[in-house]
């Protein structure tokens, strides 16, 4: 790897999400040797991907390249790498570029979707937990609509102008009302020759009630937004299985679609090499004491998305979400610095924010702890927040211009086909040479 011999202690960080990032962030120019690995050369905005689905923004302007934000930190080394196997009695990590040796590990591989086991699901669903399968999307729902058009059979249309989320998280309902959005404002002008009332958008959640995670108020909200923007909201429904073609639900209701797109549930994104008592199995997370050390490693943290810390008030793990994994990570380089002088660590205390989530146009949904508002307003401020939460000026201007721009031009100028999706079912688009 050339990462330099030094006298000082060693601390490799696996994965540059908010967790991982917020740890280094907090070593920095200290007296140790910082190693950041990753299998990409950016951090990514999660929370913004919808809106590169939907073709509301472009990849680049919520992704930050991790050299730039440390390339005036003499400690800190990155190498573009996918760790593949964690060897703890040797503290040594194997990649794809080769084995590192480290004083301290960090994993912050954040998490992965979750098929719960169903291999159909898995092959045929489209999954949104990165750039490349953001933009896949993006190129999906385009090419659909052209490929509607080419056709005359109705039933045949009809399915490809039907699309389905699976799970009534933040993540589908975000995506649910960008693409009602789509359908009301955009996609009549781009198809005039289509009947556009042909398209529809299922919701479908296994719960009772939408963002569970988050208040009556706003879960009812939510669900009021989404059914005035046209989207077809089922709950209590679970998706069995899926072909490719036909999705099958544990009721009555099956759906014919050539899209369909899983938010159902995420999962640890765990890396082989420590032994099996060291992950929840069904949550594929790192179980982790209250400084984030994993079970029976003194010096491997686990932080973020992958770690599984239980307490009375979390008793399955913090969310899944970026504050969490924010504060993990900030409060971790603080106690690897007190580890290092012999000083007791300070055990972690998750400090809630609140949750939020947008539906939409002026339609939004936020639950602070003392307070919760839905509507203008609080689309106001889950706007402020993403935006101030972005990495870099560019970035920042870049996003609200763009949001500026869609909202009094009601538009989406990225809605481009610039890497044709394959379709893996029936449908075949080759790649640009």
């Amino acid at each position: 790897m050339n990462i330099p011999q030094t006298s000082f202690p060693r601390v490799v960080i696996i994965g540059g999400g908010f967790a991982g990032l917020a740890a280094a962030r907090g070593l920095e120019d200290k007296e140790l040797q910082v190693v950041l690995l990753d299998k990409h050369n950016y951090h990514t905005f999660q929370p913004l991907l919808y809106q590169v689905a939907t073709g509301g923004l472009e990849p680049d302007s919520i992704a930050f390249p991790l050299r730039k934000r440390f390339n005036d930190v003499e400690n800190f080394y990155f190498r573009l790498a996918e760790v593949t196997d964690i060897n703890a009695e040797e503290k040594q990590v194997s990649t794809s570029i080769g084995s590192l040796s480290y004083d301290y590990l960090v994993i912050a591989t954040g998490s992965t979707t979750n098929f719960f086991g169903n291999t159909n699901i898995k092959r045929h669903t489209m999954e949104m937990k990165s750039i490349p399968q953001s933009l896949n999307i993006r190129s999906l729902i385009l090419e659909n609509f052209e490929e509607a058009l080419l056709t005359s059979d109705l039933e045949e249309r009809t399915k490809l102008m039907n699309f389905v989320i699976v799970g009534g998280g933040p993540t589908g309902v975000e995506l649910a009302g960008a693409l009602a959005e789509m359908k009301k404002e955009i996609l009549p002008k781009d198809y005039p020759d289509l009947d556009i009332r042909l398209m529809k958008i299922n919701l479908i959640q296994g719960a009772d009630c939408l963002l569970k995670g988050m208040s009556k108020q706003a879960s009812e909200k939510a669900e009021d937004f989404l059914i005035k923007l046209g989207v077809d909201v089922w709950k209590n429904l679970r998706v069995l299985n899926y072909d490719g073609d036909t999705i099958t639900t544990n009721g009555e209701d099956h759906f014919k679609a050539s899209t369909v797109i899983w938010a159902a549930g995420v999962k640890g994104a765990s890396i082989d090499g420590l032994e099996a008592g060291c992950v929840v199995e069904r949550a594929e997370r790192y179980k982790v004491d209250e400084f984030n050390r994993v079970a029976n490693h003194d010096t491997v943290f686990a932080i973020g998305d992958v770690a599984c810390m239980n307490s009375e008030d979390y008793p399955y793990g913090h969310p899944m979400m970026a504050q969490p994994a924010i504060q993990q990570g900030k409060l971790l380089a603080k106690n690897i610095l007190l580890h290092l002088k012999g000083k007791q660590m300070k055990p972690f205390v998750y400090n809630d924010k609140g949750s939020m989530a947008t539906i939409g146009r002026n339609k939004a949904v936020v639950d602070l702890p003392k307070w919760k508002f839905q509507g203008v307003f609080a689309w106001f401020v889950w706007m402020i927040v993403h935006l101030f939460s972005l990495i870099g000026f560019r970035n920042k201007a870049v996003v609200f211009l763009n949001w500026m721009y869609n909202y009094i031009r009601f538009d989406r100028e990225t809605r481009l086909i610039i890497r044709p999706y394959k379709h893996k079912n029936k449908y075949s688009f080759e790649n640009d040479k």
